[in-house]
């Protein structure tokens, strides 16, 4: 087997080599390209630039790799190269190891700050004030809907979303010992105990549910306290040192959460974009239907439609609405005219990159 397996390995150490050689010419052009955005101030991170090179190496991939391994590669030497201009900070709900922290990864790549923030308005103010360059924040899930705190609060922003990021969503069922004996209460966010409610009771309907903060911070009590469980990821686990009791306990197997990057940036179109708004109309027979006809009109497609009172006590609505399109396509923008001309409310959330 040594005679066989010396020549391949031979063969990959010199690829690695070729390989190395590569990455460190693409580095030096990106410390020039950092030198040119330094002149004109543009900014370091390109969600569209970004998005168009991940498609590309998918398009070309000539296998045996998959192309998600393949954009996983790829997206790590960007943000190496990237942080050789200037290391990105990100704000996200914490504490470490929630899945809003593996969707800033898996955005941003590994060379990056993270800025665990304890809420969802901590996050929104961290990127306001400047403190962080972005911020990623939770928005919806397929299992239960909308992430509200992030609607409001993205009415209420001057912040922009930059790119959207969605992640499938696997809870774990985690101990400190990798057993139930003696565990008296299960810790979770309120969202991830919903999602996992159909298991829980069948498997150990009679003990405590307790919501928490976060499923990070369910981890963090779990590793503390022999006596709690914890549903969480793998991040957390891993960060806590937990046992695995149970793995992939959410009722629906197909669980997704999509987040939001938002930051000051407005991004150019990339390819294959999507837009969000969010729209009030008049109470009068018809409105929603009269406020949306441009879409159709101008051949724009709506991917997404929530609806959230107006909390002022007279029933009325804004509507959440994603399209396809960027905002300066030339359908998408004349749809956009003829919304904000109908509308009694209209602001548009931002135009990006759609998640890959």
């Amino acid at each position: 087997m040594t005679d066989k397996l010396k020549p391949l390995r031979e063969q990959i150490d010199a690829i690695d080599a070729q390989i190395l050689d590569l990455l460190s010419r693409r580095a030096r052009l990106a410390q020039e390209v950092g030198h040119v955005k330094a002149e004109t101030q543009a900014p370091v991170f390109r969600p569209e630039r970004e998005a168009q090179v991940l498609r590309g190496v998918a398009e070309r991939n000539p296998g045996p790799m998959g192309d998600g391994e393949v954009q996983t590669i790829f997206r790590e030497i960007m943000s190496a190269c990237r942080s050789l201009e200037k290391r990105v900070t990100v704000a996200y709900l914490g504490p470490v190891g929630t899945f809003t922290e593996q969707a800033v990864y898996q955005q941003f790549g590994s060379a990056v700050e993270g800025m665990p923030c304890a809420t969802i308005d901590e996050v929104f103010r961290a990127a306001e004030a400047g403190t962080a360059d972005f911020g990623v924040v939770p928005i919806e899930n397929s299992s239960e809907g909308p992430v509200n705190r992030t609607l409001d609060l993205l009415m209420q922003t001057s912040l922009i979303i930059s790119g959207e990021v969605a992640i499938n969503i696997h809870h774990s069922l985690m101990t400190r010992s990798g057993t139930m004996d003696g565990v008296g209460a299960i810790c979770a966010h309120a969202q991830a105990l919903a999602q996992c409610q159909a298991w829980l009771k069948q498997h150990y309907p009679h003990i405590e549910r307790r919501a928490v903060a976060s499923n990070a911070e369910a981890a963090r009590l779990a590793a503390g306290d022999g006596a709690v469980a914890a549903i969480a990821g793998e991040l957390a686990g891993q960060q806590y040192s937990l046992g695995v009791v149970q793995a992939h306990i959410q009722d629906d197997p197909h669980n997704r959460t999509r987040f939001a990057v938002i930051g000051q940036l407005q991004t150019t179109p990339s390819g294959e974009d999507q837009t969000s708004l969010v729209l009030a109309v008049p109470n009068k027979a018809g409105a929603v239907y009269q406020l949306l006809a441009p879409l159709a009109r101008h051949g724009v497609s709506m991917t997404r439609f929530e609806s959230r009172p107006a909390r002022m006590g007279s029933w009325e609505y804004y509507f959440y609405v994603d399209i396809e399109g960027h905002a300066q396509d030339a359908a998408v923008a004349l749809a956009l005219a003829e919304l904000k001309s109908n509308a009694a409310f209209f602001k548009v959330l931002g135009s990006y990159p759609a998640s890959l």
